[in-house]
C-alpha cells in the first residue's frame, strides 16, 4: 500500500484500542511533542506510571506506537508514533459487523469530545494570535458523489501540507485541522 492510499481502519480491536480517551491523549502528545516515556506521559496526564505503561502496551500491540530501542535503557522505555498510513479513514457502520458497531460509536464519541474541547479553545486562540487560528463556515448544495469528491480533495490538500516534524520548516507549528459535514435540512 502506498503511503497516501486510503486505509480503512475496520479492525474492531484496533478501533477499540483508539477509543480510549487516555490512549488518544498519549497519541496526540507523541504526535505533537515527539517521543516520551510512560513516566513523562503519566506526569502530563495525571496518571500513574503503571496505568500509562498498560495503555502504551495496548497501543504498541495494535501498531500505533513503537519503542525506540536506541533511546531505551533498563526500565526506561521511550515511545514514538509508529509509521502509519497517512490517509487513515474510518469504516461506515455497514462495513462493521453489527456486534462491533458500538466500538465504532465509542470511537466517534471520544473523538467528538476532543473536537468539542478544541472548539471551545478556538476563541481564545483566535484572540491570542489570529494568524494561527483560522475558521471557516459554509453551506453547499451537493450530491453524495460531489460530497465524496469534496472530501477526497480535502484529504489530498491535508496530505499535501502534512509533514513529519523532522521534515517541517523551522517556523512551522503543529495545527489541529477538523472537517465535518452534515445535512443542513434536518434541523
Amino acid at each position: 500500500m502506498k503511503d497516501d492510499e486510503p486505509f480503512v481502519l475496520n479492525d474492531p480491536d484496533r478501533l477499540k484500542a483508539l477509543a480510549h480517551p487516555m490512549r488518544r491523549r498519549m497519541l496526540t502528545h507523541l504526535n505533537v511533542h515527539g517521543p516520551a516515556t510512560s513516566t513523562t506521559l503519566g506526569e502530563l496526564l495525571g496518571a500513574k506510571t503503571g496505568t500509562t505503561s498498560y495503555h502504551l502496551r495496548q497501543l504498541e500491540k495494535y501498531g500505533f506506537i513503537e519503542e525506540i530501542p536506541e533511546r531505551s535503557s533498563g526500565r526506561e522505555r521511550w515511545w514514538r508514533r509508529a509509521a502509519l498510513p497517512r490517509d487513515m479513514r474510518l469504516p461506515v457502520p455497514d462495513q462493521v459487523a453489527p456486534e462491533d458497531r458500538a466500538v465504532l460509536e465509542e470511537f466517534h464519541r471520544v473523538g467528538y469530545e476532543e473536537d468539542r474541547v478544541l472548539f471551545e479553545r478556538f476563541p481564545a486562540a483566535y484572540r491570542a494570535d489570529p494568524g494561527w487560528a483560522k475558521g471557516s463556515r459554509g453551506l453547499v448544495r451537493v450530491t453524495k458523489e460531489e460530497l465524496d469528491a469534496f472530501h477526497d480533495e480535502y484529504i489530498a490538500l491535508l496530505l499535501r501540507y502534512s509533514r513529519k516534524a523532522e521534515e517541517a520548516p523551522p517556523d512551522s507549528r503543529p495545527v489541529y485541522v477538523r472537517l465535518f459535514t452534515l445535512p443542513a435540512d434536518e434541523d
